[in-house]
């Protein structure tokens, strides 16, 4: 594709493009065209088919020269060739042909000097209706002049075929960095339009001594941000949904040098067993009209929800804006963090509940990105594994690891902010024996950190991690808080630590 045809992004038969919907107008189209079904509620329930989740295995970066020298090819980014692009992009524009679209005009990063438009363009109302959700919504005047930087095709119903399109399998998710273009087929999962999309920003804003962050960011009242990093199921959505603070967004953020800003103006929650008591804000939002609700079940006859249920996955998930949560950060932008929270659900159990991180730690620790997966979870898996995501965030980052290391040591130094690990998981034992954090007392130890009384609380160091661990947490039984005093066993606690320790520091070595 050459460059000078962006302008004739695809031959589009306007009489079959349906241009920026509101809400209410996708969702009658969804309801129309039987893509799924209103809850009681109002949210919309939709089933994303075959795929449930990303497909990593069928994400590529296009080989061309202006990017190529930059992307990160030895850590298993997957590249394709132009030519295999032009041929999907012609296969594109032969499967639009009489078929209605969906186009939003959208918008990426809150703060106004990183601003950049998106056109996201798709076959099925509802995930126009995710999009609009998900990305920040532009004013009436903003549209009338609109121009999109980039733009996202999704088309869940082409299939490549690999022998011919340089592809794995039907399913292909290619970022043409040059050309500014995401093109989508093979999947009906819609978060591989807002990751897409949050691949792009980990290229772009490093080239522009931004930060890309994946993480959540709350505010206080007196304007102190604090930033929650962790994979899925580690607490980052729930922990930073907190009542006395204010949320400025839920999952990918950037830090430049004026402060945090939110690259998204919606929240993509994890429902699994949420309930009014533990997660109230989330279980409002996630039972509104205008939600998208994926892959929950729904009773056909009475429409309710059962947030429960794990019979299509456990990845059921809410899509809906950010001002379906009360109290949020209207601007979407915040003041430099004054603390970091780096959060793991150690399933090994080994891992104190809360510990402070010197600057040598903040960098091995978050260049791990440590989580466990839990025995049951995935087939084969009998004891705790552990579960490495570079920076947090390994699916999405294209520059080498370092790169974002770098640049956040850099800016803890900088700004001063102070960064904290919290285990979430699991503690006088692995998983099977020993018992998770109760998630009362881990708001308690966030709110105290967050809080800044553990600022000048004395520590004890690990002997096996050099983990600073606090002595006492206002409000938190002090016997939690040195995992080994928790096992009964304390030799196979030993082991087990020793056993961590290991993988971590190969994991971390690899990297360097």
């Amino acid at each position: 594709m050459q460059l000078e045809d962006k302008t004739q992004i695809l031959d589009l038969n306007w009489s079959n493009c349906h241009f920026n919907l509101s809400s209410a107008e996708l969702v009658e189209q969804a309801i129309i065209r039987q893509e799924g079904q209103l809850s009681q509620d109002g949210a919309f329930c939709v089933l994303t088919g075959k795929f449930t989740g990303r497909s990593p295995k069928d994400k590529f970066f296009v080989i061309e020269p202006s990017s190529s020298h930059n992307i990160w090819w030895d850590g298993g980014i997957q590249g394709i060739s132009e030519s295999s692009f032009n041929r999907l992009w012609q296969k594109a524009q032969s499967h639009i042909k009489g078929r209605d679209l969906f186009i939003q005009d959208l918008q990426v990063n809150s703060d106004p000097l990183f601003r950049q438009n998106i056109r996201v363009i798709t076959e099925l109302a509802w995930q126009s209706l995710f999009a609009k959700n998900l990305f920040i919504r532009p004013s009436d005047s903003e549209l009338r002049d609109f121009q999109p930087a980039w733009t996202v095709v999704s088309l869940p119903s082409l299939i490549a075929d690999p022998k011919t399109d340089g592809t794995n399998s039907q399913t292909f998710i290619v970022i043409h960095l040059a050309a500014k273009i995401v093109l989508i087929g093979g999947t009906g999962y819609a978060g591989e339009i807002k990751k897409s999309v949050f691949s792009v920003l980990n290229y772009e804003l490093p080239l522009l001594s931004v930060l890309p962050m994946h993480c959540s960011a709350n505010v206080a009242e007196n304007g102190d941000v604090a930033l929650f990093f962790g994979l899925s199921g580690t607490g980052k959505t729930t922990l930073s949904t907190d009542s006395m603070r204010k949320l400025i967004g839920d999952d990918e953020h950037g830090w430049s040098d004026h402060g945090i800003f939110n690259f998204e103006g919606g929240c993509y929650a994890k429902t699994i067993r949420i309930s009014a008591e533990k997660e109230p804000e989330i279980y409002s939002a996630s039972r509104r009209f205008g939600t998208i609700l994926e892959n929950v079940e729904v009773d056909p006859k009475t429409r309710s929800v059962n947030f429960n249920s794990e019979r299509f996955t456990e990845n059921t998930r809410a899509a809906y804006p950010i001002h379906f949560i009360p109290n949020i950060e209207e601007s979407q932008l915040g003041g430099h963090p004054k603390h970091i929270l780096f959060l793991s659900a150690d399933a090994f159990g080994v891992l104190p509940p809360v510990a402070k991180l010197n600057e040598d730690q903040i960098e091995k620790y978050f260049l791990a990105g440590y989580t466990a997966k839990v025995a049951g979870t995935e087939r084969g898996v009998t004891e705790p594994e552990p579960v490495f995501s570079t920076c947090f965030a390994a699916p999405f980052i294209v520059h080498r690891p370092k790169v974002y290391s770098s640049m956040l040591v850099q800016k803890v130094r900088r700004y001063g902010a102070s960064v904290w690990l919290i285990n979430t998981g699991w503690s006088g034992g692995p998983y099977g024996i020993g018992k998770r954090f109760d998630l009362l007392h881990t708001r308690t130890i966030v709110r105290a950190i967050t809080s800044g009384q553990l600022d000048s609380i004395p520590t004890t160091k690990d002997e096996i991690f050099g983990l600073s661990i606090p002595q006492y947490v206002p409000g938190v039984p002090t016997e939690i808080l040195n995992p080994r005093q928790t096992w009964e066993n304390k030799d196979e606690y030993d082991r087990q630590a020793h056993k961590l320790k290991t993988l971590f520091d190969n994991a971390v070595q690899k990297l360097y």
